[in-house]
């Protein structure tokens, strides 16, 4: 092989050589960018697990008087609010829509309440928590019995965002037997009525207790009905709530 010729082969085997290290580096860059196109991508979908969760307010810097809706500082109730439906013994609507008020010092001792009741795998329901003056007086109108309905002129704790009508559920939402209905009027509801099974004189026994050691005091003829001692001497109230 003489010189011209194997420098003719060197020239041609540089050439191939130079044409695949540019081919290997535009792959590579085609490569890098697709990635980064990819990342891009999947940095713009957000997983359901990183999506922020609600945020709640806190009682900070409020006074224990002021009236707040319940569901703006807690998701770890149940609601079945009795009065904003006709499945009451009213047999009538009277609130315009369902929501749960009561001033922050109440709130307070429910959330207290209901982080006791979660240990012990149950939470709070509610029928009924601030209850307008004027709805009072309906009441009233139809059982006017102070052993059952607060008469309207002194006023029910209810009035007063300082009570609450209440039952106790499953973490699931199933109720727990308390032996009737809520505002069932008679002997079965009382607290000192002792002649029921065991299972419902515990479940009305945990209720009790709990509630009193956060504050709230209970009334001998309805197994639902708590008040917060403090709230006695507060002044009895009659706006109604917004509905959205």
């Amino acid at each position: 092989m003489n010189f011209t010729m194997k420098k003719t082969i060197s020239s041609a085997v540089l050439f191939l050589l130079v044409v695949y290290a540019c081919k290997e580096s535009a792959q590579k860059k085609g490569d890098t960018e697709m990635t980064k196109e990819v990342i891009e991508v999947f940095d713009t979908v957000k997983p359901p697990e990183v999506i922020k969760e609600k945020t709640f307010r806190s009682f900070e810097g409020m006074a224990d008087s002021t009236f707040i809706r319940l569901a703006d500082f807690s998701d770890g109730f149940v609601y079945d609010m009795r009065y904003a439906t006709e499945n009451n013994f009213l047999k009538a609507k009277v609130y315009d829509c369902a929501e749960c008020y009561t001033r922050v010092k109440t709130a307070r001792a429910l959330l207290e309440a209901n982080n006791d009741f979660k240990k012990k795998g149950v939470k709070i329901k509610f029928y009924d928590c601030y209850r307008p003056n004027s709805v009072q007086y309906r009441m009233w109108k139809i059982v006017p019995n102070p052993q059952y309905v607060a008469n309207p002129v002194k006023g029910s704790i209810h009035n007063k965002g300082g009570a609450v009508d209440i039952t106790l559920v499953t973490l699931e939402g199933e109720e727990l037997d308390m032996g009737t209905d809520f505002d069932f009027f008679g002997k079965r509801a009382y607290h000192d009525n002792l002649d029921l099974p065991q299972e419902i004189l515990d479940n009305r026994k945990l209720l009790k207790e709990t509630m009193e050691r956060h504050g709230f005091w209970s009334i001998r003829t309805e197994w639902w009905h708590y008040n917060l001692s403090t709230a006695s001497n507060d002044k009895i109230a009659n706006f109604k709530w917004a509905c959205e």
